[in-house]
């Protein structure tokens, strides 16, 4: 049966079943967020937090933002989020003082989320970066403190004395600890669901049937569709994790074998970027929807990225060397990364949480360490998305540039308000965005 207590908000619900405990999505009959404070009718969903990470910055010309609500104008690179501009907020200007030291990817990427000072050379040291601060804050509310997923590997090597590692991690646990990134969308699936995480013999649905069928009894007709609604999203996500990667087209790095010589794995990184992101969004989706964890850092690709796009006709050129073009491919490969954010958008805008949706409820920031491949970044693309629980007023654009503070660990200091924690500086700051 569902965890339950004398006390309705006092704890979690989850379902469970032999081996697995799922967390379950916003339901208007019983509130499950683990609040300890009784409120009317059901408890209010919290404020989540997601990162989304691309590497080598945007086209030069097409990312840019005018006007204000539904007469809000984007430029190419963010059209995909035209039926979010009133839920968005586009911030020019910020930047990181300490990644203008080298002005190489390797010392641009490491600090982006912590505002440290990198140190050169064999040693790896950064800070601990807004998410996992968050993560590390809210340890306990939820099953998983953060989730940190990626589609690139790591890069193991050293670019002008500083480590690659910089360029591959943008979540830090510790100062000397990037936080390690799950590739694999079906471990990431299991870490959500399963009490331990590997290969398993049945579907996660399989193993709560009995408890699940049981709740419905338990809750209003409404909330018996939410819940319907809720597990089939979960089977959809097992389906399309299992048909991963059948496809067999290989991009990124290219490898001297043109074909594999052994059996594929069951289970392992799809070789179609397209599908690999996709799943990575779904798995960031169900998280939050489940709440199983509040945040979520996805890494669509490393700085000084490999990957290559077939799928889009763009197969003659890595990311990284297409990123110091401003042709209509790189556009084309742009907006290619901004349809992952608009698609994450579309699937939590389409989650009723009370009077609010799950985007409403969120904060969605997508960002990139420079602004263009030219490895500029005085001035980061940043753009954020979702209201933080009704916290902040979107639809707007702001323009840092010339202002005294820009910093965009003033930046994080908002943020973190807003989910709830309050610090009285955060990397190079001791002063939030009073506009934000």
């Amino acid at each position: 049966m569902p965890t339950t207590t004398s006390h309705p908000l006092s704890r979690r619900t989850f379902l469970r079943g032999v081996g697995v405990t799922m967390a379950l999505p916003w339901l208007e009959s019983v509130p499950v967020w683990g609040d300890d404070k009784p409120k009317h009718a059901a408890s209010e969903p919290p404020v989540r937090l997601a990162v989304l990470f691309a590497g080598n910055g945007f086209h030069s010309k097409e990312w840019w933002a005018r006007g204000e609500g539904k007469d809000m104008q984007l430029g190419k690179v963010l059209e995909p989020l035209h039926p979010f501009r009133e839920k968005l907020l586009f911030l020019r200007g910020l930047y990181n003082a300490e990644a203008l030291i080298g002005g190489i990817h390797s010392c641009q990427t490491g600090n982006l989320l912590t505002g440290a000072h990198l140190a050169p050379g064999g040693e790896v040291r950064s800070g601990v970066s807004c998410d996992q601060v968050l993560a590390e804050r809210t340890k306990g509310q939820t099953k998983v403190p953060s989730l940190v997923l990626g589609t690139e590997p790591s890069i193991a090597a050293i670019h002008k004395n500083y480590s690659m590692v910089y360029s591959s991690h943008v979540s830090w646990s510790s100062p000397t600890t990037p936080t390690p990134l799950e590739l694999y969308p079906a471990l990431a699936f299991d870490r959500l669901f399963r009490d331990e995480v590997g290969k398993a013999d049945r579907s996660v649905l399989d193993a709560v049937r009995e408890d699940a069928n049981g709740y419905k009894n338990k809750v209003s007709t409404a909330d018996r569709r939410r819940l319907d609604e809720y597990l089939n999203s979960v089977r959809e996500v097992e389906r399309r994790i299992e048909d991963a990667g059948k496809a067999g087209r290989l991009q990124g790095w290219r490898p001297t074998l043109a074909a594999p010589d052994v059996a594929r794995p069951a289970d392992g990184i799809p070789q179609d970027i397209d599908q690999h992101m996709r799943l990575m969004c779904d798995v960031l989706v169900l998280a939050f929807r489940t709440d199983t964890t509040r945040v979520c850092t996805l890494k669509l690709n490393n700085d000084h990225s490999s990957l290559r796009f077939p799928h889009l006709g763009v197969d003659y050129m890595i990311h990284h060397l297409l990123s110091h073009t401003d042709g209509a491919d790189w556009l084309k490969v742009n907006r290619f990364f901004t349809e992952q954010v608009a698609y994450i958008a579309a699937k939590l805008d389409a989650v009723r949480e009370g009077d609010r949706t799950l985007l409403d409820n969120s904060m969605v920031l997508y960002l990139s360490s420079m602004m263009t491949g030219n490895h500029n970044n005085d001035q980061l693309p940043v753009v954020l998305l979702g209201r933080g629980g009704g916290k902040l007023r979107t639809g707007r654009v702001f323009d840092y540039l010339g202002k005294p503070n820009r910093k965009m660990c003033s930046l994080y200091l908002s943020l973190l308000e807003k989910a709830g924690v309050r610090l009285d500086a955060f990397g190079d700051s001791a002063e939030r965005l009073s506009e934000v």
